[in-house]
């Protein structure tokens, strides 16, 4: 006979971020680009590009999550993590840093 598995303990990571911005992959890959300033950027690109140039690299964690649901046309949903209610969708073409 095997043993069960042992139980895995829960274990926490400190990021240091302030707040998290959750990007709809499924939307970026349909607009193929849209932002930055000539167009060919993924969102995550520049909001990336745009906390860097801030100053604020670090504070926000930016991460592509599977299908929000709401599939709009030529823009990209996100949520933030402090905002739970709340989706936004960013058009394409809108300055990341207006964003921050």
């Amino acid at each position: 006979m095997s043993k069960p598995p042992a139980p895995c303990s829960v274990q926490t990571v400190v990021t240091g971020w302030t707040d998290t911005l959750l990007i709809c992959r499924k939307c970026s890959k349909k607009l193929h680009g849209g932002f930055g300033g000539d167009g060919r950027e993924t969102l995550r690109q520049a909001v990336r590009g745009a906390l860097k140039a801030s100053g604020r690299r670090g504070q926000v964690g930016i991460i592509e999550v599977g299908c929000l649901k709401i599939c709009p046309k030529r823009a990209v949903t996100t949520a933030r993590a402090s905002q739970p209610g709340i989706l936004t969708l960013i058009p394409e073409g809108h300055p990341a840093a207006a964003l921050l």
